[in-house]
């Protein structure tokens, strides 16, 4: 599955001035970003959104394949453009993240039986454990 420019600007018709918006700032982010400091970065832009709107425009843009979305294990939620193919390594413990180097699942075709009835988005990948650091906290702590 590959999410093409084409593809992205085929599904960004039709959207709001306000999910232009969104997805405009999305995309000058160089990380992702939490929807709280999404709406943040909107006001000091001049666009005045509520914090609930900024959610629900979030989750439509989501729906139409154009913003991913990572849970964190904290419960944040982080937000980035699909056109981002990040992945991600996350200790449990600390909240520390890795962006891995490449997408090791890119390639992968899926079962054609399996997706038939879908029209595929976008797909995430997220990998949990203990940081180094934790990890060596937690034996110590065991001892």
């Amino acid at each position: 599955m590959r999410f093409t420019p084409q593809r992205m600007v085929e599904q960004s018709t039709g959207l709001t001035t306000r999910q232009q918006n969104i997805l405009e700032q999305l995309n000058n982010c160089a990380d992702e970003i939490s929807g709280q400091q999404l709406h943040r970065k909107l006001i000091e832009g001049s666009s005045n959104m509520g914090l609930t709107t900024v959610y629900r425009h979030l989750r439509t843009l989501q729906q139409k394949g154009l913003v991913r979305c990572r849970n964190l294990p904290t419960g944040e939620t982080l937000y980035s453009p699909v056109s981002r193919d990040h992945h991600h390594l996350t200790c449990v413990d600390c909240g520390q993240t890795v962006v891995l180097k490449s997408c090791p699942i890119k390639n992968i075709e899926l079962p054609k039986t399996q997706t038939k009835n879908f029209e595929l988005l976008f797909h995430t990948l997220e990998f949990f454990g203990l940081c180094k650091s934790c990890h060596q906290r937690q034996k110590v702590a065991e001892t």
